[in-house]
């Protein structure tokens, strides 16, 4: 178990990494479109793809956490949304919580517009909220990734320990 911790932690890291570079990529595609504005619905795909990555890789942290840590992965519908609360969870004889109420929070809209990009067609999105979302994901990335970052130093403390 104390080695599941430590494999935890490093995933988180690695993953963190990742998604620093997905957030400069949806930066870079809404500052494209004013460079290039016949080619703003391109832009936009590639920045709702973007976001869309962003929620996904925290996602596979979540369910890291979840199913290695916690030792439960919600089930049925709304179990997308029921993992970003367990993540908020104090499980005092397992772990602390994992994200902040407000981390959370601000994470839930990234939630519901992955679930909008899988079920509409790309033509469909609305440039402004795709812009005004990417605009918040660099506020929203760091504060996510301070408390993740500070949840892989208790997993190493944990799995220094022994």
């Amino acid at each position: 178990m104390i080695e599941d911790y430590l494999a935890v932690a490093n995933r988180i890291r690695q993953e963190l990494s990742e998604l620093e570079r997905v957030v400069r990529r949806a930066d870079r595609a809404i500052s494209a479109i004013q460079q290039r504005p016949e080619d703003q619905d391109l832009y936009i795909d590639s920045a709702v793809l973007s976001l869309h990555d962003f929620y996904a890789g925290l996602e596979r942290i979540f369910h890291r956490i979840a199913t290695t840590i916690d030792g439960s992965l919600p089930v049925g519908q709304g179990w997308h949304r029921n993992l970003l609360q367990q993540m908020q969870t104090d499980f005092s004889d397992l772990r602390p919580p994992v994200l902040s109420a407000e981390a959370a929070n601000a994470l839930d809209e990234f939630l519901r517009f992955r679930h909008v990009v899988r079920n509409i067609y790309a033509f469909q999105f609305d440039p402004e909220r795709v812009a005004r979302l990417v605009q918040l994901l660099p506020p929203v990335f760091h504060q996510a990734q301070m408390e993740l970052l500070a949840f892989a130093e208790f997993l190493e403390q944990v799995g220094n320990s022994t």
